[in-house]
């Protein structure tokens, strides 16, 4: 889970210390003091005209804020939270033109005083929606500020706003309000949110990406409510082995992973299809069997699908009645720039495509050309963040490095990855209701407009991806 943490009143005394400085400064411009109580200490609680707060302010400010002190208890705590597992983004409003070095100046800080995160981002103070935007971005569940004017604007999307108190943000009464460090790490080791119930069908021994995907969905159980793993069905022109054969080696690949992870795979792994729609295969199986039980018994399961789509094909024409409470999540096909289809998870089983799209069951769809293409990384960034961190790092080192299939390669496109992403943060995504287009039999779209709607993704924020996968790997 990410929380997010402001700084200042969070962190830092900072109130406490401007007020400090305030009366030093008003002793001595004219010795008035404190004219207005009530009011916060830079709009009107002392007589100084504006020059003179002007003067004073923009000329003492990074000296004050380079000096400030810890609130208590907030190293230990947040120390505590990221043993716990929780990621931690420090998201102040310090990139706002009062300071010449912020990001220095703040990183300076935050050593000075052992306080542990895993990333920093600086917004604009003076744009009340920018922090909300920011957690949205960057899949934030909870976070702590005092600003109650901030504070509004978060609460009015998913995450949830903590607002420290202070004496001048009380005129707010509808936020949840905490008064100290321990507070605050009771409510996050408390808090309890919603998990998704999902089955992943999978092609897992295809290449590489499957399983950083398997293992990146394992890794954040705290969104995902595991309900099963089905083997999809995948052949290769040049490789030799049947589909029963990949199928095995795909049940056992996912039987690794998991007991690396230790998730308990006891009646949650089931072997699927072991032939295509498009070639006559209708068999009862496995996996189409958990599939329709899981979704009959569940209000609403989410089928991240990253192989052929035989299995959920088969599920539905077998059950209808499952259209209704599942949502595919489907890596298939190209973006609708190209003129194409012929992408592997797409073309293996045209008439699956097709049951898929004329079911009117809730699907998105993320293309591989032009979208999860741009998933691409390194053997040499994955080594600099994964390499021994753990067994399954490792393995997953090797596999991208050597898939098995297609030689040796510095450099791939991790692109089942996005469907566990896109579940996990779908404002890293940026998609368009169409209506759903017909399947012709050279794999390309014919375009519709009154068919029903399918959401079709056409960008994404692969950097925040990676970046969310890779830490999601190396955490423990």
């Amino acid at each position: 889970m990410n929380i997010g943490i402001d700084i200042d009143n969070v962190l830092s005394n900072f109130n406490e210390k401007l007020l400090r400085e305030f009366l030093k400064h008003d002793k001595e411009l004219r010795n008035s003091g404190i004219v207005n109580k009530d009011a916060y200490i830079t709009r009107g609680m002392f007589d100084w005209s504006k020059d003179e707060f002007d003067d004073f302010y923009y000329k003492n400010i990074e000296r004050i804020a380079q000096n400030l002190k810890v609130i208590d208890g907030a190293p230990e705590y947040i120390k505590k939270l990221r043993e716990r597992g929780y990621k931690i983004y420090i998201i102040s409003g310090r990139d706002n033109g009062e300071y010449s070095s912020p990001y220095k100046m703040t990183t300076d800080w935050l050593e000075k005083y052992d306080i542990q995160y895993d990333k920093l981002i600086l917004t604009n103070t003076f744009d009340s929606s920018e922090k909300a935007k920011v957690c949205l971005e960057n899949n934030i569940s909870i976070m702590v500020d005092d600003s109650s004017r901030i504070q509004l604007e978060v609460d009015k999307t998913k995450v949830t706003a903590l607002l420290m108190d202070t004496p001048y943000n009380r005129q707010t009464d509808s936020l949840k309000r905490v008064h100290n460090w321990k507070e605050i790490y009771d409510f996050i080791i408390n808090f309890k949110k919603e998990k998704i119930n999902v089955i992943l069908d999978t092609d897992t021994y295809n290449e590489c990406d499957d399983q950083f995907a398997l293992a990146y969905m394992l890794k954040n159980q705290d969104i995902f409510n595991v309900e099963a793993i089905t083997v999809a069905p995948y052949s290769h022109k040049k490789s030799k082995l049947t589909i029963k054969e990949g199928q095995d080696l795909s049940y056992n690949e996912i039987l690794k992973i998991c007991g690396w992870l230790n998730f308990d795979t006891d009646n949650k792994v089931f072997k699927g299809s072991t032939h295509y729609i498009k070639n006559g295969y209708k068999e009862e199986n496995d996996a189409v069997n958990q599939i329709i039980e899981i979704a009959l018994k569940k209000d609403k399961t989410y089928i991240l699908a990253i192989g052929a789509i035989t299995n959920i094909a088969l599920a539905i024409e077998t059950e209808p009645k499952i259209i209704d409470k599942i949502e595919v999540i489907w890596l298939g096909g190209h973006s609708l720039l190209q003129d194409n289809n012929d992408e592997f998870n797409f073309k293996q089983d045209i008439e699956a495509d097709r049951i898929l799209f004329n079911s009117k069951v809730n699907l998105t769809i993320i293309p591989c050309r032009n979208v999860a293409s741009n998933l691409r990384t390194s053997i040499y960034e994955l080594e600099h963040y994964l390499k021994n961190k753990s067994e399954l790092c490792n393995y997953l080192l090797e596999r991208f490095y050597n898939d098995g299939y297609h030689g040796l390669q510095e450099r791939r496109v991790l692109w089942d990855i996005s469907v566990i992403a896109y579940m996990i943060n779908k404002n890293w995504f940026v998609g368009k209701k169409i209506s759903c287009p017909k399947i012709n039999d050279d794999t390309s779209y014919e375009l519709t407009t009154n068919n029903h709607l399918i959401t079709m993704i056409n960008d994404m924020k692969s950097d925040n991806i990676i970046e969310d996968m890779l830490y999601s790997l190396r955490s423990n």
